[in-house]
């Protein structure tokens, strides 16, 4: 088996050739999950959703803590990645009032604090409210991937 590396955009994609020469589309890392977004700026959004969306991941972005509390039981998302300075409801709250809607369900919910505030004081801020690691804006497009599944691996064992 050879593997033969293809760039689409800034992601590396790696496929797989078989002694038949037939291309094999290799294992998307985030295939099956269902990953909410909540982040008020339509950029990060936007890129939030192309990078895990290339890695298998189905996506609901949404730009408000208001919206993600709507389409949080009927998305049953199994991670949550947040923003934490948004306007009216903060990422800090949105996470207190998931973990408390339904602790048997959202206590066990892998939530990623994805922020532009990435020193100590915002880390421990962000798991002291209910969130699970803290990752600071940009972050790599690998990196990012490699975050989420490392998180959703850990609550399967």
């Amino acid at each position: 088996m050879v593997t033969k590396k293809k760039t689409n955009s800034s992601l590396e994609i790696y496929h797989s050739i078989n002694v038949n020469g037939d291309v094999m589309e290799p294992a998307l890392p985030l295939a099956g999950l269902n990953i909410l977004v909540v982040d008020d700026d339509d950029d990060s959004r936007f890129y939030i959703t192309t990078v895990l969306e290339a890695d298998g991941a189905t996506i609901m972005a949404v730009a408000s803590a208001a919206i993600a509390l709507k389409v949080l039981p009927e998305l049953q998302p199994d991670v949550l990645i947040c923003d934490i300075a948004m306007p009216d409801e903060d990422g800090y709250t949105l996470i207190r009032k998931i973990r408390a809607l339904k602790p048997d369900i959202y206590e066990k919910l892998p939530a990623i604090a994805l922020t532009a505030y990435g020193d100590s004081e915002y880390r421990s801020r962000a798991l002291e409210a209910g969130f699970q690691t803290h990752v600071a804006k940009p972050v790599d497009p690998g990196e990012l991937v490699a975050i989420v599944a490392e998180l959703v691996a850990s609550y399967k064992s």
